[in-house]
Protein backbone atom coordinates (compact mmCIF):
# COMPACT_ATOMS: atom_id res chain seq x y z
CA UNK A 1 0.00 0.00 0.00
CA UNK A 2 0.85 3.76 -0.39
CA UNK A 3 1.90 5.62 2.98
CA UNK A 4 2.66 9.21 3.69
CA UNK A 5 5.21 9.41 6.54
CA UNK A 6 5.02 13.18 7.17
CA UNK A 7 8.74 13.86 9.55
CA UNK A 8 10.53 17.19 11.11
CA UNK A 9 14.30 16.67 11.02
CA UNK A 10 17.29 18.74 11.27
CA UNK A 11 17.95 20.61 8.67
CA UNK A 12 21.71 19.86 8.09
CA UNK A 13 23.79 17.21 5.64
CA UNK A 14 22.77 14.01 5.94
CA UNK A 15 19.70 13.95 7.95
CA UNK A 16 17.96 13.29 4.91
CA UNK A 17 19.74 10.74 3.88
CA UNK A 18 19.78 8.87 7.47
CA UNK A 19 15.81 8.75 7.18
CA UNK A 20 15.69 7.65 4.08
CA UNK A 21 18.06 4.91 4.89
CA UNK A 22 15.54 3.90 8.04
CA UNK A 23 12.78 3.84 5.73
CA UNK A 24 14.49 1.54 3.55
CA UNK A 25 15.91 -0.78 6.36
CA UNK A 26 12.01 -0.87 7.57
CA UNK A 27 10.87 -1.78 4.71
CA UNK A 28 9.45 0.97 3.18
CA UNK A 29 10.24 1.72 -0.73
CA UNK A 30 10.44 5.67 -1.23
CA UNK A 31 8.91 7.20 -4.34
CA UNK A 32 8.68 10.64 -3.80
CA UNK A 33 10.10 13.27 -1.04
CA UNK A 34 8.46 16.75 -0.84
CA UNK A 35 10.24 19.43 1.34
CA UNK A 36 7.26 21.20 2.78
CA UNK A 37 9.08 23.77 5.09
CA UNK A 38 12.92 24.60 6.23
CA UNK A 39 12.94 26.81 9.09
CA UNK A 40 15.09 27.97 12.06
CA UNK A 41 17.57 24.96 11.34
CA UNK A 42 14.58 22.34 10.79
CA UNK A 43 13.03 20.66 8.12
CA UNK A 44 9.72 19.25 7.43
CA UNK A 45 9.17 16.36 4.68
CA UNK A 46 6.79 14.20 2.84
CA UNK A 47 7.90 10.94 1.72
CA UNK A 48 5.83 9.20 -0.03
CA UNK A 49 6.71 4.98 0.14
CA UNK A 50 5.43 1.71 -0.58
CA UNK A 51 4.85 -0.32 2.09
CA UNK A 52 4.49 -4.25 2.31
CA UNK A 53 0.73 -4.35 3.29
CA UNK A 54 1.36 -6.83 6.11
CA UNK A 55 3.97 -5.33 7.38
CA UNK A 56 3.10 -3.33 10.84
CA UNK A 57 3.37 0.56 10.76
CA UNK A 58 5.13 0.16 14.10
CA UNK A 59 8.39 -1.17 13.10
CA UNK A 60 8.79 1.90 10.06
CA UNK A 61 7.75 4.23 13.31
CA UNK A 62 10.19 2.92 15.49
CA UNK A 63 13.01 2.98 13.36
CA UNK A 64 12.43 6.73 12.80
CA UNK A 65 11.78 7.92 16.25
CA UNK A 66 15.24 6.19 17.23
CA UNK A 67 17.44 9.05 15.08
CA UNK A 68 18.15 11.69 16.98
CA UNK A 69 16.40 15.23 16.59
CA UNK A 70 13.49 13.66 14.03
CA UNK A 71 10.23 13.46 14.89
CA UNK A 72 7.27 11.75 13.10
CA UNK A 73 4.54 13.68 12.58
CA UNK A 74 2.08 11.53 10.64
CA UNK A 75 1.86 8.59 8.55
CA UNK A 76 -1.20 7.94 6.89
CA UNK A 77 -2.51 6.07 3.48
CA UNK A 78 -1.74 7.85 0.53
CA UNK A 79 -5.05 7.37 -2.02
CA UNK A 80 -3.24 6.96 -5.62
CA UNK A 81 0.06 7.69 -7.44
CA UNK A 82 1.93 10.48 -5.73
CA UNK A 83 1.31 14.16 -7.90
CA UNK A 84 3.23 17.10 -7.81
CA UNK A 85 2.70 20.73 -8.21
CA UNK A 86 3.02 20.29 -12.06
CA UNK A 87 -0.87 18.43 -11.93
CA UNK A 88 -2.61 21.87 -10.74
CA UNK A 89 -2.39 23.07 -13.80
CA UNK A 90 -3.19 20.41 -15.79
CA UNK A 91 -6.67 20.33 -13.30
CA UNK A 92 -7.54 23.57 -13.67
CA UNK A 93 -7.17 23.21 -17.72
CA UNK A 94 -9.65 19.82 -16.92
CA UNK A 95 -11.93 22.62 -15.06
CA UNK A 96 -11.38 24.93 -17.74
CA UNK A 97 -12.77 22.72 -20.63
CA UNK A 98 -15.84 21.84 -18.67
CA UNK A 99 -17.33 24.40 -16.52
CA UNK A 100 -20.64 22.66 -16.61
CA UNK A 101 -18.96 20.27 -14.32
CA UNK A 102 -15.95 22.15 -12.98
CA UNK A 103 -16.97 22.42 -9.76
CA UNK A 104 -17.19 18.35 -9.48
CA UNK A 105 -14.15 18.09 -11.37
CA UNK A 106 -11.86 20.15 -9.08
CA UNK A 107 -13.94 17.88 -5.68
CA UNK A 108 -12.68 14.92 -7.23
CA UNK A 109 -9.23 15.45 -8.22
CA UNK A 110 -8.12 17.75 -4.89
CA UNK A 111 -7.97 14.59 -2.36
CA UNK A 112 -5.36 13.04 -4.70
CA UNK A 113 -3.56 15.79 -5.35
CA UNK A 114 -2.63 16.15 -1.22
CA UNK A 115 -3.04 12.69 -0.19
CA UNK A 116 -6.31 13.39 1.49
CA UNK A 117 -9.64 10.98 2.00
CA UNK A 118 -12.59 13.17 0.27
CA UNK A 119 -13.36 16.65 -0.51
CA UNK A 120 -16.19 18.44 0.07
CA UNK A 121 -18.03 21.71 -2.16
CA UNK A 122 -20.36 23.51 0.58
CA UNK A 123 -22.28 26.31 1.26
CA UNK A 124 -22.46 28.29 4.24
CA UNK A 125 -25.68 29.50 5.34
CA UNK A 126 -26.79 33.69 4.25
CA UNK A 127 -26.89 34.74 7.65
CA UNK A 128 -23.76 33.49 8.61
CA UNK A 129 -22.58 37.24 9.76
CA UNK A 130 -25.67 37.97 11.89
CA UNK A 131 -25.19 34.36 13.83
CA UNK A 132 -21.94 35.95 14.75
CA UNK A 133 -23.51 38.97 16.28
CA UNK A 134 -26.55 37.02 17.45
CA UNK A 135 -25.66 36.12 21.52
CA UNK A 136 -25.46 32.58 21.95
CA UNK A 137 -27.84 30.86 25.06
CA UNK A 138 -25.79 29.47 27.45
CA UNK A 139 -27.08 25.90 27.57
CA UNK A 140 -26.25 25.97 23.27
CA UNK A 141 -23.60 23.64 22.66
CA UNK A 142 -20.67 23.54 20.02
CA UNK A 143 -22.88 22.42 17.34
CA UNK A 144 -24.71 25.50 17.87
CA UNK A 145 -21.89 27.85 16.74
CA UNK A 146 -21.73 29.99 13.51
CA UNK A 147 -22.06 28.65 10.29
CA UNK A 148 -23.70 25.09 11.98
CA UNK A 149 -25.63 23.66 8.86
CA UNK A 150 -23.29 24.38 6.01
CA UNK A 151 -24.57 22.53 3.23
CA UNK A 152 -22.97 19.99 0.79
CA UNK A 153 -23.36 20.63 -2.86
CA UNK A 154 -21.03 17.89 -3.83
CA UNK A 155 -19.12 15.31 -2.54
CA UNK A 156 -15.93 13.15 -3.71
CA UNK A 157 -15.70 9.48 -3.49
CA UNK A 158 -15.13 8.14 0.31
CA UNK A 159 -17.24 10.91 1.75
CA UNK A 160 -18.78 9.73 4.71
CA UNK A 161 -22.53 10.03 5.21
CA UNK A 162 -24.16 11.82 6.85
CA UNK A 163 -21.14 13.97 6.61
CA UNK A 164 -20.17 16.20 9.46
CA UNK A 165 -18.33 19.34 8.49
CA UNK A 166 -16.32 21.35 10.89
CA UNK A 167 -16.92 24.81 12.03
CA UNK A 168 -15.79 26.61 8.63
CA UNK A 169 -16.37 30.29 9.72
CA UNK A 170 -14.85 32.69 9.18
CA UNK A 171 -14.63 32.43 5.42
CA UNK A 172 -11.13 31.86 5.26
CA UNK A 173 -7.95 29.69 4.07
CA UNK A 174 -7.05 27.53 7.13
CA UNK A 175 -6.14 24.12 8.82
CA UNK A 176 -8.93 23.09 11.13
CA UNK A 177 -9.62 19.60 13.22
CA UNK A 178 -12.76 17.81 13.59
CA UNK A 179 -14.10 16.51 17.00
CA UNK A 180 -13.01 13.34 15.45
CA UNK A 181 -9.80 14.15 15.20
CA UNK A 182 -10.47 13.91 11.55
CA UNK A 183 -7.94 16.91 9.55
CA UNK A 184 -9.28 19.62 7.60
CA UNK A 185 -8.06 22.40 4.83
CA UNK A 186 -11.13 25.03 3.92
CA UNK A 187 -10.59 27.99 1.21
CA UNK A 188 -13.25 29.99 0.40
CA UNK A 189 -14.34 30.30 -3.44
CA UNK A 190 -15.68 34.21 -2.59
CA UNK A 191 -18.97 33.72 -4.11
CA UNK A 192 -22.42 32.30 -3.13
CA UNK A 193 -20.96 31.37 0.24
CA UNK A 194 -18.94 28.11 -1.28
CA UNK A 195 -16.50 26.72 0.43
CA UNK A 196 -13.65 23.67 -0.36
CA UNK A 197 -13.44 21.42 2.25
CA UNK A 198 -10.58 18.80 1.79
CA UNK A 199 -9.80 15.91 4.41
CA UNK A 200 -7.66 13.04 6.25
CA UNK A 201 -8.05 11.04 9.13
CA UNK A 202 -6.76 8.50 11.39
CA UNK A 203 -7.23 4.57 11.46
CA UNK A 204 -6.53 2.03 13.68
CA UNK A 205 -2.58 2.15 13.43
CA UNK A 206 -1.57 5.37 11.70
CA UNK A 207 -1.96 9.18 12.73
CA UNK A 208 -2.60 11.29 9.95
CA UNK A 209 -0.74 14.78 9.93
CA UNK A 210 -2.77 17.97 10.16
CA UNK A 211 -2.28 19.99 6.80
CA UNK A 212 0.38 22.02 6.65
CA UNK A 213 0.48 25.71 5.72
CA UNK A 214 1.73 25.07 2.14
CA UNK A 215 -0.71 22.21 1.32
CA UNK A 216 -3.40 24.78 2.86
CA UNK A 217 -2.01 27.72 0.73
CA UNK A 218 -1.96 25.16 -2.53
CA UNK A 219 -5.55 24.53 -2.16
CA UNK A 220 -6.76 28.37 -1.93
CA UNK A 221 -4.71 29.11 -4.95
CA UNK A 222 -6.74 26.00 -6.72
CA UNK A 223 -10.00 27.32 -5.70
CA UNK A 224 -8.97 31.13 -6.16
CA UNK A 225 -8.13 30.17 -9.94
CA UNK A 226 -11.44 27.77 -10.16
CA UNK A 227 -13.27 30.82 -9.03
CA UNK A 228 -12.10 32.87 -12.25
CA UNK A 229 -12.99 30.45 -14.38
CA UNK A 230 -15.90 29.25 -13.12
CA UNK A 231 -17.40 32.97 -12.44
CA UNK A 232 -21.12 33.03 -12.28
CA UNK A 233 -21.74 29.04 -12.51
CA UNK A 234 -20.90 29.39 -8.86
CA UNK A 235 -23.60 31.62 -7.60
CA UNK A 236 -25.72 28.83 -9.44
CA UNK A 237 -24.74 26.42 -7.58
CA UNK A 238 -24.45 28.38 -4.14
CA UNK A 239 -28.07 29.86 -4.79
CA UNK A 240 -30.71 27.91 -2.55
CA UNK A 241 -33.54 26.05 -4.74
CA UNK A 242 -36.22 27.58 -5.86
CA UNK A 243 -39.54 25.78 -4.24
CA UNK A 244 -41.12 23.17 -5.92
CA UNK A 245 -44.78 24.27 -6.47
CA UNK A 246 -47.59 21.30 -6.85
CA UNK A 247 -50.65 21.78 -8.86
CA UNK A 248 -53.80 20.14 -7.56
CA UNK A 249 -56.34 18.85 -10.05
CA UNK A 250 -59.68 18.02 -8.69
CA UNK A 251 -61.54 15.81 -10.87
CA UNK A 252 -65.58 16.52 -11.32
CA UNK A 253 -67.62 14.26 -9.06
Amino acid sequence: MLLRVRVTLPDRPGALGQVARTLGVAGADIVQVVVLERLGGRAVDDFTVVWPGAARVDRLLAGLAAIPGVQVDGVWKAIGAPVSGGHDAELLAQVAANPADGLATLVDAVPGLLAADWAAAAVVPADWAARASAPRPLSAGPDLQLGKEPTTVYASWRAPSPMRLPEITPLRARPLQGADDTKFAVAPFGRAGLVLVVARGDDEEMTASSFHVTEVDRVAQLVRAAAVILGDRLDQVGAPAAPTVVSAVIEPS
